[in-house]
């Protein structure tokens, strides 16, 4: 049986650990304001409240979370002038600040979180450290940013659709999506709750279980009963990247098997429920202000207007059905598939062409309200693949304690 438990005694400070990447790179370090990928910024922004467990280490804010004396911009300009001024602080946030995390700045961020490209009509496009031509992928997009170019340790983040994994593929990052409801989100602007999550970023599989200690609720413990790979979620992968994930996947042990009787060929309900969701949140705000969104997202939103009660119900309860079979057949195993279709696009390709392949992969824990770990792969040169491992539910901390273990077993590989 595999180990992949946690040790809930542990004390962290940053001398622990390396913050490298696993390719033992940081691209840039840094405590410079660089306006494409911070909308607030200062050294910190906001300190430490004490002493804790995260000691030393910098956080970068998603644009998307309260925190007290700062409005939030949800990646829109005209939506950052009708915010208010907070008087709390998100509790995630405040986690990491009564833990000796500090508070770099705020991320800029994809506009109303409605899209995986890290692209924003309106500037804050964050750079991808990879490379000048390259998405940083999106919408966590600042946060991953700022993590990947050594700014901070730690990006604070949402993942409905992808949206900590996808930046975290295209960056060369570890990356969590929790246990749907793991994280509080209080304080966090919503978009589609029912696949809503608070997410992470860091450079290495240690730091990034350090930081899940801190915001994750405790769990029993125990082992997993192996690791699998589906031909079907591989076949959604391009070539390049089928093959680097399979190899990986084969290094620690995964064995393939059978896919359940689970479409994922057609996303209907999937996109269907979120986009009501999406629009309950914020139509009427919207409708108000159509002429200050982002042409890519306006047509989101106007699609997402037509969703209607009884669609979104008809999506919702096939949904569920679905998400009980997914549960049922990985019981206590951990699924390996491609975090992203492709390598990390460059910003002039047609993202919309790639869309549904990302849905595709990134919709399996979204659907199920599944922990899922995305995991750079090494490579010797060229652009990173990435992995992504799925857990049951609520099984988060074993389910990092099994990346860490995995990732120590594998050799890292220079740029």
């Amino acid at each position: 049986m595999l180990r992949g438990s946690h040790n809930t005694s542990r004390s962290h400070r940053r001398a622990d650990f390396d913050t490298s990447g696993h390719d033992g790179s940081v691209t840039r370090s840094g405590t410079d304001f660089d306006p494409t990928i911070w909308r607030r910024w200062d050294d910190p922004l906001v300190p430490a409240i004490q002493y804790g467990q995260l000691d030393g280490l910098s956080v970068a804010v998603k644009d998307i979370f309260a925190i007290a004396g700062e409005q939030t911009g949800f990646g829109n300009p005209a939506f950052l002038g009708d915010s208010p001024v907070h008087s709390r602080t998100a509790p995630a946030v405040q986690r990491f600040l009564d833990s000796g995390a500090t508070v770099q700045g705020i991320a800029h961020m994809d506009e109303f979180a409605y899209s995986l490209d890290g692209v924003n009509a309106h500037g804050g496009s964050p750079p991808n450290p990879l490379g000048r031509d390259l998405i940083s992928g999106g919408s966590s997009s600042g946060s991953a940013s700022a993590v990947a170019c050594g700014a901070v340790d730690i990006g604070l983040g949402t993942d409905t659709g992808g949206s900590i994994r996808i930046p975290a593929a295209y960056q060369g990052l570890f990356g969590l999506r929790p246990t749907h409801g793991a994280i509080d989100a209080e304080g966090v602007i919503p978009m589609a709750p029912s696949f809503d999550t608070v997410g992470l970023v860091a450079r290495s599989a240690d730091v990034l279980a350090a930081a899940g200690d801190v915001l994750l609720p405790a769990s029993v413990s125990r082992g997993f009963s192996g690791l699998v790979t589906v031909d079907t979620l591989m076949g959604y992968a391009d070539a390049s990247v089928r093959a680097s994930v399979a190899g990986f996947a084969d290094s620690v042990g995964a064995q393939s098997v059978a896919w359940p009787e689970i479409t994922l060929n057609d996303l209907s309900d999937y996109v269907t429920l979120q986009a009501f969701e999406v629009w309950q949140a914020h139509g009427v705000w919207v409708d108000a202000h159509w002429g200050n969104i982002g042409a890519a997202v306006r047509e989101r939103f106007e699609l997402a207007q037509l969703v209607t009660q009884v669609d979104a119900d008809e999506a919702r309860s096939n949904l569920r059905i679905v998400r009980e079979r997914l549960i049922d057949w990985l019981a206590d195993r951990v699924l390996i598939l491609p975090t992203a279709p492709t390598l990390t696009p460059r910003v002039d390709e047609n993202l919309a062409r790639i869309r549904g392949q990302i849905q595709r992969l990134c919709c399996v824990s979204g659907i199920g309200g599944l922990p899922a770990v995305a995991v750079p792969l090494p490579r010797a040169g060229g652009l990173p693949a990435s992995a992504c491992f799925v857990a049951g539910p609520d099984r988060d901390r074993d389910l990092l304690a099994l990346v860490q273990e995995c990732m120590s077993s594998v050799p890292a590989t220079p740029r």
